[in-house]
């Protein structure tokens, strides 16, 4: 499985995945028709694309890709009438195939209603969207803040050496925001060393591995004393703590 990171409009990722065995092309939130075309049309094909959720800057290149390259569609079932050009509608916990990559669905809605992630277990690779983000987490939307919170523990509790792709470069402005609210926390310092590196040679701060995230995103440490005293909440339970830390990050 080799992955490709196509940035796109001002901060956006979308990824190309080629399946080597079987010389399958899928793509993940193509959100630019140019951007990802370009990438894609090395390969003269492209058979799948998945779709994390219905925003048009996940979206925005799926009809013109899909009728380039007759390529199938695949999101959420709860999002049918939204994403466009649908094909495969998928269901939380469903297994399924693109070539011989096998990727299962996790329902995590929050930032949308029918907001999923793609877990690919045996490569342990997650695409997550606009859910988990490097040293944050997406906006609250259609969602509640419990719904939130419960889809951040999902992906928290796969396998901590899981490589995790998300939807935007936002790591800067997150760093600055956990900087602020966790401001001991030696692994946050590190990182911040590594991230103003790679941003300085203009390289992504994507993919992160799920053991890194969770010493370091503040969303995924919710139940951190020095943290909830910090935010005087030091007798909150962790989703309290977490309904906090968005609406000041919304602020921020």
């Amino acid at each position: 499985m080799i992955v490709e990171i196509i940035p796109c409009l001002s901060d956006n990722y979308s990824y190309l995945i080629h399946e080597k065995e079987t010389g399958t092309i899928s793509i993940i939130d193509p959100s630019e028709f140019n951007a990802c075309d370009k990438i894609i049309n090395k390969h003269k094909k492209l058979d799948f694309i998945l779709n994390t959720h219905h925003h048009a800057d996940h979206v925005g290149a799926n009809l013109e890709l899909k009728k380039k390259y007759n390529s199938k569609i695949l999101g959420s079932n709860l999002d049918k009438n939204r994403i466009p050009g649908i094909d495969i509608l998928l269901e939380e916990n469903q297994k399924h195939k693109i070539g011989n990559l096998e990727f299962e669905v996790i329902f995590i809605p929050g930032h949308t209603k029918g907001h999923i992630a793609f877990f690919f277990k045996k490569e342990k690779i997650a695409f997550t969207g606009d859910t988990l983000f490097s040293l944050g987490c997406g906006r609250i939307f259609e969602g509640t803040h419990d719904e939130m919170f419960n889809s951040l523990n999902k992906i928290k509790n796969l396998p901590t050496d899981t490589k995790v792709y998300c939807g935007h470069e936002y790591t800067k402005s997150n760093l600055n925001f956990c900087l602020e609210h966790d401001p001991n926390n030696i692994y946050l310092k590190d990182k911040k060393i590594d991230i103003e590196r790679k941003l300085k040679s203009n390289q992504p701060t994507i993919p992160f591995t799920l053991a890194d995230e969770i010493k370091t995103n503040i969303f995924l440490r919710c139940d951190d004393l020095e943290i909830k005293r910090g935010l005087g909440l030091k007798d909150s339970s962790d989703v309290e703590v977490f309904s906090k830390l968005r609406d000041l990050k919304d602020s921020f």
